[in-house]
């Protein structure tokens, strides 16, 4: 009985400490309240020293957002723009006009073609010249009536000479080598004029070789190293 009584009862606080915690919760919002009213009347007295401040924020705020953006070269080339070509007028057709006619041409005579020409019967040769050996003959000396131009055979027409490999007896053969480095002598002097004394046979083309109007063959036989044509050969040797 004694100690449900003792819980039944509560403790009574202390008058002190309830005193300090009603007076402590009550002055906070009194505080609060008055630091807004003095801030109030503090901003309100001095509005006109703080209205520039607040306008020089936004433009500070611009400047630098101005400054961040990238600066443009100057010396960077403009940006070409392609620009659409205007489109070529077509002209209109032009009436075309009635084609001329055409003139039929009339039928000419035909003319003959006269027949070629034959070759010249006159040439003027000039070379270096050497005797013939075993190869090629192009401009050498066979003996003393015979010699090749330019690969051809010519035969001395107006004179008649021993060939050394024919001789039959050795002045033949001493005049055939003297006619032939006679021949050989004058083909080298200088320029030469040929002229055509028949037709071209294997045995070779006939030509009175001449310089000066001085035939070859004719100079020969004056200095005793040919004979005519027709003359018999047996004179060329001793009796």
């Amino acid at each position: 009985m004694a100690k449900t009584a003792t819980r039944g009862r509560r403790k009574a606080p202390a008058r002190g400490k309830s005193r300090a915690r009603s007076g402590g919760g009550g002055l906070l919002p009194w505080m609060v309240i008055g630091i807004a009213a003095f801030a109030g009347i503090a901003a309100h007295d001095n509005w006109k020293n703080i209205k520039p401040m607040l306008a020089k924020e936004p433009a500070a705020t611009i400047r630098e957002i101005a400054e961040t953006k990238p600066a443009v070269r100057k010396d960077s080339p403009p940006k070409q723009v392609a620009l659409a070509a205007p489109a070529p007028k077509v002209a209109p057709p032009a009436q075309l006009s009635p084609p001329a006619a055409i003139p039929t041409p009339t039928a000419q005579p035909v003319k003959a073609t006269p027949a070629a020409s034959s070759p010249a019967t006159s040439e003027t040769g000039t070379a270096a010249f050497g005797y013939c050996g075993q190869g090629a003959h192009i401009n050498c000396v066979g003996d003393g009536g015979v010699f090749w131009y330019k690969g051809e055979k010519i035969v001395i027409a107006d004179m008649a000479s021993p060939v050394a490999h024919q001789a039959r007896c050795d002045d033949e053969r001493r005049i055939a080598f003297a006619a032939k480095l006679r021949l050989l002598a004058l083909l080298n002097a200088g320029p030469f004029t040929m002229n055509a004394a028949g037709k071209t046979d294997p045995s070779g083309a006939p030509r009175i070789v001449s310089r000066d109007g001085r035939s070859f063959g004719a100079q020969l036989i004056k200095e005793g190293l040919a004979r005519k044509p027709g003359t018999a050969g047996g004179a060329w040797c001793a009796a």
